[in-house]
């Protein structure tokens, strides 16, 4: 469950949104679904999308690459609207990498029709509480509004197959 979205400001850096979710489990498992191939693979992507980790190094200034596919009905009609392939290839580069609380990476968004590649960065911070796992996502905002809303729905998304993952795991 979301329990807050809202501006941050940090510095003379772009503005950020940052979304809050807790999972009943223990930091170890959410770290690790954060930071493994398989981990990954079994949440990463918004609904209708699934993820290929090609290749993992996780130590800052390390990589990970990656292809997401889109494979539900309204997703490839969206993709094949917006003159988008349906698979995309991704690579982000790890900024920071604190086991099991803390990950920063950086994210090439070039895969947007008629905008000129930039970066975004996503900060991923776990807070053990007595209710479990605390996850804090903080995201640089995208180009536009309508792609920044684009890019919440995704990781709201993302973040409730997380939530489904780790309640299986249980």
């Amino acid at each position: 469950m979301t329990t807050a979205t809202g501006i941050r400001h940090a510095g003379a850096s772009k503005p950020r949104i940052t979304i809050e979710r807790t999972y009943l489990a223990r930091i170890e498992d959410v770290w690790a679904l954060w930071t493994t191939k398989e981990g990954l693979e079994s949440w990463w992507g918004p609904e209708g999308f699934t993820v290929n980790v090609r290749s993992i190094d996780l130590r800052q200034g390390g990589e990970m690459r990656y292809a997401m596919t889109a494979t539900g009905t309204g997703q490839v009609e969206f993709m094949k609207k917006a003159g988008m392939p349906l698979t995309n290839e991704h690579q982000i580069v790890y900024t920071e990498v604190v086991p099991p609380s803390r990950l920063g990476f950086g994210h090439l968004v070039d895969f947007v029709p008629d905008v000129a590649p930039y970066d975004v960065h996503v900060l991923v911070e776990l807070h053990e509480t007595i209710n479990g796992v605390r996850v804090v996502l903080t995201i640089d905002r995208m180009h536009d509004e309508v792609w920044t809303q684009r890019a919440v729905a995704g990781w709201e998304s993302e973040l409730g197959k997380l939530a489904k993952v780790l309640e299986a795991k249980a």
